[in-house]
């Protein structure tokens, strides 16, 4: 029933997706996606009728051919007769591997230049300062050949490690440092669980994973007791018992052995070769990035406001306790969006791989795969697929932490 009160009813009409403020916004947002998806159809059609008319079409057969060619640096078993399909996931795990270990020692570098810029002592501070702009503003790729440049003329070659008047000898018997690359003691396991490999390195991790889940539990049950008695039990032994005894009884079950690099012939034989490519890479992606990351970590510690440290020192804590756990916590809520940033530059900068001859996912399936199947448009695609899938993941996963330590209201 209507009342006197109540205002009368206006019936839709086609004029007010665009006069009314309430649909307007809406309309626009409709009319932007179909002519969105109508591009995106005319392109997609237009390509299928081109490659039709040239006698072509859209086919991944071709990954099931044998490669044909040989990569140096592999984590998982490759020869040429495997298909590109393994080539390309060879390139994958290269790809994630120096993009991982760059992001790792990026940080690190990071953190470290950045918290110097604002130390007291001045010469500590230009010299981070000068560290930050030299490294920056020079293009990664130039980086990337000074220091394979470096690596392959200073470091000595295999053969002067031959003889007994060798000019150069192994570090402890242990590790060889050539113009070829890096050669290390490759751990492995006598009596394994499992005949497979990958499978007992897989238990080895699961141990570590449950060593870190029950020191969280360890460290959660002092801080309640701290909350309820004003005293925090002592949990170092607790956590280094949880960490070291399980791991040195599954290595002593497993028989823990280690592989060591020989020279035979013309080159290193055995252990782990962490090559020269990789290692340039390596190296100038974390020291090029990791100014951009110093500049982060600046920002946010001045971001901090100056009565939190001096609230802690009135307090008497010790500068390096004040800046561990006063300044970089709170700063870490202005560090983090901007280091995702630098993570995704990372892993796309570690496409120039191929300047040093690094078989990474564009070197194998952008390169080699391409110029040999001339699937050129399938090839980028899955590129394409690789880089967005590898971004939108880092993103997430650092988005998930960011959350974790922002500021939480109460």
């Amino acid at each position: 029933m209507t009342t006197l009160t109540d205002p009368p009813k206006e019936s839709f009409r086609l004029s007010m997706l665009i006069n009314d403020t309430r649909y307007r916004s809406l309309t626009f947002q409709a009319i932007a996606a179909i002519a969105l998806a109508l591009a995106i159809f005319y392109l997609g059609n237009n390509l299928i009728q081109n490659l039709r008319a040239a006698g072509l079409n859209i086919s991944y057969d071709f990954l099931g051919d044998p490669a044909g060619y040989d990569i140096n640096q592999r984590l998982i078993e490759y020869d040429s007769q495997s298909s590109h399909a393994r080539a390309a996931l060879v390139g994958v795990l290269n790809t994630l591997l120096v993009a991982f270990l760059a992001c790792v020692t990026a940080t690190i570098f990071g953190v470290i230049a950045g918290v110097l810029r604002l130390s007291n002592n001045w010469i500590v501070s230009k010299l981070m300062a000068i560290y930050v702009e030299i490294f920056r503003n020079i293009p990664v790729l130039i980086w990337i050949i000074i220091i394979f440049t470096i690596m392959t003329a200073v470091m000595p070659g295999p053969r002067e490690f031959r003889g007994d008047n060798a000019t150069s000898s192994m570090v402890f018997d242990l590790f060889a440092f050539t113009n070829r690359g890096v050669y290390v003691p490759m751990p492995f396991f006598e009596n394994g669980l499992f005949g497979n490999a990958v499978l007992n390195w897989v238990v080895v991790l699961a141990v570590a994973i449950g060593s870190w889940f029950a020191t969280r539990a360890v460290n959660a049950r002092a801080t309640e007791t701290q909350a309820q008695t004003g005293v925090r039990p002592n949990t170092l032994w607790i956590n280094l018992a949880i960490w070291l005894v399980p791991f040195i009884a599954l290595m002593f079950i497993m028989g823990l052995a280690w592989e060591v690099p020989e020279l035979k012939g013309f080159n290193f034989k055995g252990g782990i070769k962490v090559g020269g490519p990789l290692i340039a890479l390596w190296f100038a992606l974390s020291i090029y990035t990791g100014a951009f990351i110093a500049e982060n970590v600046r920002a946010g510690i001045q971001a901090v406001s100056k009565g939190q440290t001096e609230a802690a020192s009135a307090l008497g804590l010790r500068p390096n306790k004040v800046m561990n756990l006063v300044v970089l916590p709170q700063a870490l809520r202005v560090i983090i969006p901007p280091l995702i940033s630098q993570y995704l530059n990372i892993t796309k900068n570690s496409s120039l791989a191929i300047a040093v001859g690094y078989a990474d996912i564009t070197a194998t399936l952008g390169g080699i795969t391409l110029n040999q199947t001339g699937r050129a448009i399938e090839c980028v695609l899955l590129l394409m697929l690789f880089y967005l899938t590898a971004s939108l993941l880092i993103s997430m996963a650092m988005n998930v932490y960011n959350a974790s330590v922002k500021l939480k209201e109460r």
